[in-house]
């Protein structure tokens, strides 16, 4: 607090001196002593001095001291501020470093090993568990560094058939289901031992793959691309996109590097990879709830009408030619293999999720009457309640020259926002 004026109690802060001198320099006198000897008492401490000099000269003494005490204190709190400022700015980097690790090792950016060192680490655990045999693991590792020197899938996560089975259980339901529309025949990829935590992304891009390749209109662009690529294959597919020059931006952020790392990829990885390949395709971007409690019911409607558009036959299943649609939310991505109507006119995705294991999706295979297998594929509108969402659906071949534009168009690519 700033220091009081000793007479009137005034707060006078660094004038105390002067504030004393001017509105009280009267009563630095006092009477004197009984033989006629004038005597001066000290305000600030009641010395009493004979001479009003040297009275002045004992009361400047006071103020310099206070006036030193002060300019001590505040150098000791401005120094112990910048002390307290230094070491929050030192806490904070070491979050922020720590926090930007943390990121680096969720997405497989933290130079940790990819698909291989993962899948030979988690096969070593299983063997130390006891659930897998060494000999087995002997099997499965040259198997994998087949599958690595080949470049090609080992297909030991694959299921086929799903969508066809599909089309039979629906054409007998009588429920609840007023149309449905599916997509041509896909496989379902899940996840292994060597991309599981990370690997969705890659995953629906051989689910797409599987059903470009039996598409006769797709043959020319992917007449390289004949079987299904293993995952670290892509990744140097999707390095090859970069170096043409698709989406630099995003290149970037993976320090233009994906092989050999446990990197997650989205929608915009996806989209140059498939156009590098002169497939034409599009990012939608659902960047903000349109229906109540933050769910997307134009999400749905723009599905809806992908599937139906040119499939508005009366049918009730609509088996169309449409490959799937990848469907990309933060944390995941899965494939959009169809959509039901119901009779109350409510619409239901169906989708393919790389956590389902083989062994689930097997059970669609054989499919009951009461349909309960289904709830792997279902979701309805009040199940998408992510902030935002992004697909990327193909829709044809692009020309060598429609591909040239898109490669310098994704260089500033910005995704459509539907509102």
């Amino acid at each position: 607090a700033p220091p009081e004026c000793p007479f009137c109690g005034e707060a006078a802060g660094r004038e105390l001196e002067e504030h004393v001198r001017a509105r009280h320099g009267h009563l630095l006198g006092a009477p004197g002593t009984g033989n006629g000897e004038q005597l001066y008492e000290c305000p600030m401490c009641s010395l009493t001095c004979t001479n009003i000099q040297i009275l002045e000269e004992h009361v400047e003494l006071h103020l310099e001291e206070h006036n030193f005490s002060e300019g001590t204190d505040l150098e000791l709190a401005q120094q112990l501020q910048t002390e307290e400022d230094e070491r929050q700015r030192s806490e904070e980097e070491k979050r922020e470093r720590e926090e930007f690790k943390k990121l680096q090792r969720q997405y497989g950016l933290d130079n940790s090993g990819g698909f291989k060192q993962q899948f030979l680490k988690n096969m070593e655990r299983e063997v130390d568990r006891g659930r897998m045999l060494p000999f087995e693991y002997h099997k499965r590792k040259a198997d994998m560094m087949e599958s690595l020197a080949s470049g090609i899938d080992d297909g030991k996560t694959k299921t086929s058939g799903v969508i066809e089975a599909l089309c039979k259980y629906y054409q007998n339901e009588n429920k609840d289901v007023r149309r449905v529309w599916l997509s041509a025949g896909v496989d379902h990829f899940h996840s292994s031992l060597g991309d599981r935590g990370w690997g969705c992304g890659y995953r629906n891009f051989q689910m797409l793959l599987s059903s470009l390749l039996q598409n006769s209109c797709y043959n020319d662009c992917l007449r390289d691309t004949t079987l299904i690529p293993s995952i670290p294959k892509i990744q140097s597919m999707i390095e090859d996109a970069w170096r043409e020059g698709f989406d630099p931006h995003g290149a970037s952020h993976f320090n233009n590097r994906l092989h050999g790392s446990k990197a997650w990829i989205g929608a915009c990885e996806i989209y140059s990879l498939l156009t590098s390949l002169r497939i034409k395709c599009q990012i939608i971007d659902f960047h903000k709830p349109t229906g109540p409690m933050g769910t997307h019911p134009r999400l749905f409607e723009w599905i809806l009408h992908y599937y139906s558009r040119d499939n508005e036959g009366g049918a009730k299943v609509v088996c169309t030619s449409k490959p799937p649609i990848y469907l990309q939310h933060q944390g995941h991505s899965r494939t959009v293999v169809g959509i039901e109507e119901k009779k109350n006119k409510s619409l239901c995705l169906l989708l393919f999720d790389p956590g389902c294991s083989s062994q689930q999706m097997q059970k669609l295979l054989k499919q009951n009457s009461d349909g309960t297998a289904l709830k792997l594929l279902r979701k309805f509108v009040g199940s998408l309640k992510e902030k935002q969402y992004q697909i990327v659906a193909v829709d044809g071949v692009l020309s060598l020259e429609e591909k040239a534009a898109r490669c310098r168009a994704s260089q500033v690519l910005t995704a459509e926002k539907i509102p």
